[in-house]
């Protein structure tokens, strides 16, 4: 095996860990808690959060 033959392999497994990547990121079954995982900046601040629920709850009026 010669360095090209290596730096190849490694490029099809970095391809294959970066596919796996994007299917865990965007599978459905995970997006409520990417959701919820996203409002963590704001659960110290009641006033941040009052105005994230009332965004939410127009969001969600309007499906």
């Amino acid at each position: 095996m010669d360095i090209g033959t290596i730096r190849g392999l490694g490029t099809v497994v970095v391809m294959i860990g970066f596919i796996g990547v994007l299917l865990f990121a965007y599978n459905g079954k995970r997006k409520q808690r990417f959701d919820e995982d996203a409002l963590l900046p704001f659960v110290d601040d009641p006033v941040a959060m009052k105005h994230v629920e009332q965004e939410q709850a127009s969001r969600s009026n309007k499906e």
